[in-house]
């Protein structure tokens, strides 16, 4: 029997390094989801002309940020993490970086802040493009076009970029580091006189954030009235029927309600890290939640956005069923297999499915 000093400390060092574990186990599942749900929503966007809309401009530059952290940004932690259990070194050990050098952080931090600010104001985008086509069907194709919504996308990148870079502007009083309680890259303040640089981020969040809600409620007021003009003019005939707006109305709704729901609970424990790191208070858990909140976002955007549109998941069946028949050669090229062949693969394809 070992004494009970010896095994409180031993089960403490244990403990220690199996949650550890649990959270970079989470995060190899979130980067794998992220990767392979951006990754379809590009393919589908590249391979069909007729998602090349002003809406699938916008949804796939909502893929590439939300891609950009699935692939660089979430594997950096995940490789940090790993090293520091395994080999026992320090984030700078790991990294060959001395003290003063350049830093994967300085990169893994504006990254991150950039593409999830490029999420928050495409959607931004997404709920205007809506908007207006809510209000005013006959003039969206003069009012949204390929070539505006391409210069809009392309501005709100180098905006975010900027932002998310401007810190760095003043690395007398801010500095990123790696945080072993979020197990990202953050910005840390090094005096009390950065606390106005650091509320430039939630500030600009809540800002488009509440720019979106404003324009979402402004659509949803004008969806309502559509539905009362219904309702009046079927009461003025025979027919009475009840007062429902269309699928497309009702999905619109959904889809605003889900996603600034989603956003708003994402950001508002960011807010509370940034006070908080402001008063130089610290808590793990918390600040560990908070940031792999706003991370899972990345994930989320491809189910609110992309897997809900019955078009998407159909063009999703088109490229399986392609793949299914290329590797069963049913392929145009000098070895093409019989008809009744590919016919069964099909039928056995949608038999699996089905079932």
């Amino acid at each position: 029997m070992l004494p009970a000093a010896t095994q409180s400390n031993f089960s403490s060092e244990t403990l220690m390094p199996i949650g550890t574990i649990i959270k970079v186990c989470g995060m190899v599942v979130l980067s794998i989801s992220i990767t392979v749900g951006n990754v379809l929503i590009l393919l589908v966007f590249l391979g069909s002309k007729r998602f090349w809309t002003p809406q699938g401009y916008l949804k796939a530059s909502l893929a590439l940020a939300d891609l950009a952290v699935g692939v660089v940004v979430v594997p950096y932690s995940v490789y940090t993490e790993i090293g520091i259990i395994v080999l026992g070194k320090d984030h700078k050990e790991l990294n060959g970086t001395q003290e003063g050098a350049f830093e994967p952080c300085y990169i893994m931090g504006p990254l991150f802040a950039g593409c999830t600010f490029v999420s928050v104001t495409t959607i931004f985008l997404l709920s205007v493009e809506m908007s207006i086509t809510v209000l005013k069907p006959l003039h969206k194709h003069l009012l949204v076009t390929k070539q505006r919504t391409v210069f809009l996308i392309a501005c709100s990148w180098v905006l975010c970029f900027v932002l998310a870079l401007m810190p760095l502007f003043f690395r007398q009083e801010i500095n990123i580091v790696y945080n072993r309680c979020s197990m990202m890259c953050n910005y840390a303040s090094r005096s009390s006189s950065s606390w106005k640089v650091m509320l430039i981020f939630p500030t600009f969040d809540f800002s488009v954030l509440g720019g979106t809600f404003a324009i979402n409620l402004i659509t949803f007021t004008a969806i309502r009235q559509f539905c009362q003009a219904r309702t009046h003019l079927t009461h003025s005939t025979s027919q009475k029927k009840s007062c429902r707006p269309s699928f497309s109305d009702i999905k619109a709704a959904k889809t605003i309600a889900v996603v600034v729901l989603s956003f708003i609970a994402s950001f508002v424990p960011i807010a509370v890290y940034v006070v908080i790191s402001i008063l130089g208070l610290e808590c793990c858990q918390f600040t560990f939640c908070a940031f792999w909140i706003l991370t899972s976002n990345s994930c989320w955007n491809v189910v609110i956005y992309s897997l809900r549109d019955k078009k998407f998941r159909h063009r999703i069946k088109e490229l399986y069923t392609r793949a299914v028949l290329r590797r069963s050669g049913c392929t145009s090229g000098p070895k093409v297999a019989s008809v009744g062949a590919c016919v069964s693969v099909l039928k056995e394809t949608l038999h699996t499915e089905s079932s």
